[in-house]
C-alpha cells in the first residue's frame, strides 16, 4: 500500500494545479497574457499569425519557480 503514496501525492498536486488554472481563467479576464510586450502578431490580408514570445517566457519562469519550489522537499 505505501507504494501508491507517491501517485496519490502527485494526483494531488496535480488536481490542485488544475484548480488554481480554472481559478485564474474565471477571475483573471485582466491579465494581459497574450499581450504582453514580446508578442509578435502578424496580419496580413485576412491571414493572423500570432507568436506569444513574451507570455511563453513568463509561463516558462513562473512554471520553472513553482517546479523548484515544490521539488526541494524530496
Amino acid at each position: 500500500m505505501d507504494d501508491l503514496a507517491p501517485i496519490g501525492r502527485s494526483l494531488l498536486v496535480v488536481g490542485l494545479v488544475l484548480a488554481g488554472i480554472g481559478l485564474l481563467l474565471m477571475t483573471g479576464t485582466g491579465l494581459p497574457l497574450g499581450r504582453l510586450p514580446g508578442d509578435i502578431r502578424f496580419q496580413r490580408d485576412g491571414v493572423t499569425v500570432f507568436i506569444p514570445l513574451g507570455t511563453m517566457l513568463v509561463v516558462s519562469v513562473v512554471l520553472s519557480l513553482l517546479l523548484w519550489v515544490f521539488g526541494r522537499g524530496q
